[in-house]
């Protein structure tokens, strides 16, 4: 099993400071490394190493056949060429997602944009789109300063759900962790509920495999 860790917080976490996001999303890449011996994990932090943003000089790389490519625009797609190895040698996606302002962070938006390649990650058919990042099984890990699972005000939870089918990516678990900003106790309960329901869903993996 080779899973890929996304962290996508724009805070690091170190000395148990930090990110809740990337905190809960350690926690569950462990417990699946304990759980699966011999797999191996990849960490892509966005908060030490940002991903540039998909701007004007990046399209014109990307659309410039390999052959005519300056170096510049060389190094630029090698960039996203990196991370979608990482994520297309995945065979479980762990992602660290906080909300800012009511959606993803612009470090997972660059990282979107990065891996969402046409004939590369997912093309288009007859038939419609058709994502070829299948087979994976992917954990978002959901931190919020406020409560808004299931209301109107969680764009997240749709759009991670629509971009991920889009590009193959069928199986989304996901795992809350609201009222982080609420206070110590509304942040202490928010961790367990968040621990609780990795707890959860790594047993009904358990429980799938084995049936």
């Amino acid at each position: 099993m080779n899973v890929l860790q996304v962290n996508s917080s724009a805070r690091v976490f170190e000395n148990d400071q930090g990110s809740h996001s990337t905190r809960l999303a350690n926690e569950l890449s462990a417990r699946l490394l304990a759980e699966h011996p011999g797999a191996t994990l990849t960490v892509r932090d966005l908060a030490r190493q940002p991903h540039p943003v998909l701007d004007e000089s990046a399209l014109g790389a990307l659309f410039t056949p390999a052959e005519s490519r300056s170096p510049e625009q060389a190094a630029r797609v090698a960039l996203d060429d990196a991370l979608i190895a990482e994520i297309q040698a995945a065979d479980v996606v762990v992602l660290g997602v906080p909300m800012y302002n009511f959606g993803v962070t612009a470090q997972l938006k660059n990282w979107i944009d990065a891996i969402a390649r046409a004939r590369v990650t997912f093309q288009y058919t007859e038939k419609g789109p058709v994502g070829l990042l299948t087979g994976k099984t992917v954990y978002a890990v959901l931190s919020r300063g406020g409560v808004h699972r299931g209301t109107e005000r969680d764009s997240q939870v749709p759009y991670l759900k629509s971009v991920l089918d889009f590009l193959g990516m069928t199986d989304v678990r996901f795992v809350y962790a609201e009222g982080l900003a609420m206070g110590p106790d509304a942040e202490a309960q928010a961790l367990a509920s968040a621990r609780a329901e990795i707890d959860a869903l790594l047993a009904r993996s358990e429980e799938a495999a084995i049936a």
